[in-house]
Formats: C-alpha cells, sequence, structure tokens
C-alpha cells in the first residue's frame, strides 16, 4: 500500500519539476504566468522569479529521497507559496489586466501549498 510519504515523495518530484519550467508555462500561458508584456526574458524581474522557482524546484527533487529531513525546506515551500498566492490575488483584484493570474498561479500556488502541507503533517518515516 501506498502511504502518505510515498505520496509526499511523488508530490515533491512533480511540484519540483514543475517549479523547474516556469519560463515554459509563461510561453504556453503567458497571460496566466507573466504579469509583463512580450517574451519572457523581456523582464529582468521575470527572469529572476524563475532563477528562484529553478533552484527550489532542484532542491525540492533532491527533497523527495528523504523529505523528512527537508521539512523546512517543505513549510518553506508551503508558507512561501500561500504569501506569494496572497499577495498577487490582491494585485490581480487590484488591476483587472492581470485577472489572468487569478485563473494561473493564485490557484497553483495554493494547491502546491496544500497538497505539500497536508501530505508532510501525515507523513511517517518509512511508511511507503
Amino acid at each position: 500500500m501506498i502511504g502518505r510519504y510515498s505520496y509526499l515523495q511523488v508530490a515533491l518530484v512533480l511540484f519540483g519539476a514543475i517549479f523547474c519550467l516556469i519560463y515554459t508555462l509563461a510561453l504556453v500561458w503567458p497571460s496566466g504566468w507573466m504579469w509583463h508584456e512580450g517574451a519572457p526574458q523581456a523582464s529582468h524581474y521575470y527572469m529572476m522569479i524563475v532563477g528562484v522557482y529553478a533552484t527550489l524546484g532542484i532542491f525540492l527533487i533532491r527533497a523527495a529521497a528523504n523529505p523528512l529531513a527537508h521539512r523546512s525546506l517543505i513549510w518553506f515551500t508551503v508558507w512561501s507559496s500561500v504569501v506569494h498566492a496572497g499577495i498577487m490575488a490582491v494585485q490581480s483584484l487590484q488591476n483587472p489586466e492581470h485577472m489572468g493570474h487569478m485563473l494561473g498561479d493564485v490557484p497553483a500556488l495554493l494547491l502546491v501549498a496544500l497538497v505539500l502541507g497536508l501530505l508532510l503533517r501525515g507523513a511517517k518515516e518509512g511508511t511507503a
């Protein structure tokens, strides 16, 4: 039987890979993943976000080998995702031209927080 620990490992790899693909997501759905007009690399800010999320993605993938030894990284991902989603939701509501973020970034960030938070809380060492 697969337990929460195994699901947590899968979620870490999945979300880590998605974080590594933020640039690609911006190419596929610009209105949901970018705040600026033009190509993703046209914004210094956006490229900084791509770099930060790609780095976090790599570390989440590495954490999948032993999630409980990397609780602080996972909790950082959970809470920073909640904060990021909250800020983006407020900004999207204040600026109607960026409402695509309410359909893209905000739900995605809340999903990451919810899944990782619930799985980490229920994970026990050695319950594969």
